[in-house]
């Protein structure tokens, strides 16, 4: 039987997790608390790639110029515990584009890194995006 990988809510195999990563059409990257990502879902839903070169780089390495200087605002709140999460909807070929940031931190409230999640949401309603993303800047959850 496979080593299973005990995690909060249950156990997995690493070929039962992986399955899933692979599965699920999301991608996640894992950037740790020295703003370097250590860990990109590898499936083919990605809609921004990753290679195995882009493991180990400062997270703005591997963001267009032009988002950098918010990614780092958002890294930024994050270390500082002013946030714990960002969602924004942008357009990529025309499509609606959730992006979200969640902090992550172990029992004692350390600050761990955080999970980038995108998703094409071209099948969701886009309706009000545009405040969606407004409060989501100017109001902290």
């Amino acid at each position: 039987m496979a080593e299973r990988i005990n995690l909060a809510g249950g156990s997995l195999s690493l070929a039962e997790l992986n399955a899933i990563f692979r599965t699920i059409p999301e991608e996640f990257d894992f950037i740790d608390d020295h703003d370097i990502v250590r860990w990109s879902s590898a499936n083919k839903h990605r809609l921004f790639k990753r290679t195995d070169d882009d493991l180990g780089k400062n997270v703005l390495e591997v963001h267009p110029g032009h988002s950098q200087k918010r990614v780092q605002q958002v890294l930024d709140q994050m270390h500082g515990g002013k946030r714990g999460e960002l969602s924004l909807i942008i357009h990529y070929h025309d499509r609606p584009i959730n992006i979200a940031f969640y902090a992550l931190h172990d029992e004692n409230g350390n600050y761990l890194g955080c999970v980038e999640v995108t998703q094409d949401v071209s099948g969701h309603q886009e309706r009000g995006s545009w405040w969606h993303n407004l409060r989501q800047v100017l109001f902290r959850h």
